[in-house]
């Protein structure tokens, strides 16, 4: 049986990291309106725990973009496949990611894919030519490593 799964990443700012990677992946920022307002209704969070964001309810310490063609919880507002959640944690990033996303645009647009990161926030950290791969490693906002291939 295949196993539902999501990426996690840990950062400072998940409101700030969600829209980037929405605009960088081509991905829709999840709204948690409905799962929110149940929960305030059912008394189990309190409103210190959400802000509204462009109109809509979202967690201070979570958010997660999906991708647009894929399935939605309508009790939650959670995409249930193509996912990446962020979460707020208390430290910094220390050293270099173990995992990392590769985003591949194909060489023809790879040099106008990554000025358009540039753009959105992000650096870049090394353009690497190499037998059997030429990439440019970058940083998200807030220093997470991906590769534009």
């Amino acid at each position: 049986m295949a196993v539902h799964w999501k990426l996690v990443v840990d950062c400072a700012e998940p409101l700030s990291l969600v829209d980037f990677w929405a605009e960088a992946l081509g991905y829709e920022v999840e709204d948690h309106t409905v799962l929110i307002e149940r929960l305030l209704a059912a008394g189990a969070v309190t409103d210190e725990l959400y802000t509204v964001v462009d109109g809509r309810k979202a967690w201070r310490t979570l958010a997660a973009v999906r991708h647009p063609d894929d399935p939605v919880e309508a009790a939650s507002g959670m995409g249930l496949g193509r996912r990446l959640l962020f979460q707020r944690v208390p430290e910094p990033k220390q050293v270099k990611n173990r995992l990392h996303m590769d985003l591949h645009f194909g060489p023809e647009h790879r040099e106008a894919e990554v000025k358009r990161l540039e753009g959105l926030g992000a650096s870049v950290l090394q353009v690497v030519v190499e037998p059997g791969t030429n990439h440019v490693v970058m940083a998200d906002p807030e220093g997470n490593e991906f590769c534009v291939q």
